[in-house]
């Protein structure tokens, strides 16, 4: 019997949802729900400096006041800290990552490809970086739902890559991967700029003994200088008070072909709408779009 769909949203608490991550968060629901399957959300909370205070709380009700409402409760990556240094010290004690001295600095001057020389240093754990060995001809293929089928060699692309920080903080590579195998995800559907890291994800995932879920990249909003919707680039936060709006823009966005009847509906009927309407094969084969008007 297959397993039962699982999907997540993870946001992380930067500070509010701007229309890019609406986009993530209605696709990734959609597909589960079409799926009949289960959604999660997941607060990415693994880097404090750039957590904004009280910006979880207003995500998760900018998801509820949207009708996004999730499967379970939502897992906060800051409880999951003896988690993570439990596979990095496992590693640690079997050679499958070692410390590292390595500056930025130093890594640019490799071509920006870790050519892995602190391997066989033995160097001290404090102050240092924590890097996972990535063995000869680690070649990683998958295919994504939305961007085909996507290949990387991962030693000479990327090489021995991160898995905690030299500030003792975890990478995000590692705690993504480490909770989608806790929480049984099956499906990740998420933004194209995570493209890159989907390989390095699934290594990890190998390494812990499990398959990798199903992935599927969205195009990014971009702005009208190219740049994609962030907090960065001054994207502005989604506004609760008309999330029929909202949700029918994102929708027309994802190429989803929403019956005209819907316009006056609320958040959940035009989400059921979406639902019996949802395939993947309805979103703009595209790394990239143009934000609508009044959003970049």
């Amino acid at each position: 019997m297959p397993e039962r769909y699982i999907g997540r949203f993870a946001p992380s608490p930067t500070g509010p949802l701007h229309f890019g991550s609406l986009l993530a968060a209605v696709a990734s629901y959609l597909d589960a729900r079409a799926s009949g399957g289960l959604w999660l959300v997941r607060m990415e909370d693994i880097d404090p400096p750039r957590e904004v205070a009280g910006a979880a709380d207003t995500i998760l009700r900018q998801l509820e006041a949207h009708g996004l409402q999730w499967d379970r409760q939502v897992l906060f990556q800051s409880e999951r800290q003896p988690a993570y240094a439990a596979i990095v010290d496992d590693w640690l004690s079997r050679d499958m990552a070692y410390c590292c001295a390595c500056s930025r600095k130093d890594v640019r001057a490799m071509g920006g490809i870790y050519d892995g020389r602190c391997r066989h240093r033995h160097i001290a754990r404090e102050g240092n970086a924590v890097r996972v060995w990535v063995p000869p001809n680690t070649s990683i293929r998958f295919d994504d739902l939305f961007q085909g089928r996507q290949w990387q060699v991962l030693d000479s692309e990327v090489g021995d890559f991160i898995i905690r920080r030299r500030d003792g903080l975890f990478a995000y590579q590692l705690a993504a991967a480490a909770d989608d195998l806790h929480q049984g995800i099956t499906h990740v559907i998420r933004g194209s700029d995570l493209l890159d890291s989907t390989p390095r994800q699934i290594f990890l995932l190998r390494l812990l003994g499990a398959n990798a879920p199903v992935y599927g990249h969205i195009p990014v909003a971009v702005n009208p200088g190219g740049q994609k919707l962030s907090k960065q680039t001054l994207a502005l936060s989604i506004d609760h008070r008309d999330p029929a709006r909202n949700l029918l823009q994102a929708l027309a966005w994802l190429g989803v072909p929403v019956e005209p009847a819907l316009a006056g509906a609320g958040p959940g009927d035009i989400l059921e709408g979406a639902r019996q309407l949802w395939s993947p094969r309805c979103v703009p084969v595209s790394l990239s779009r143009p934000a609508p008007s009044g959003w970049a």
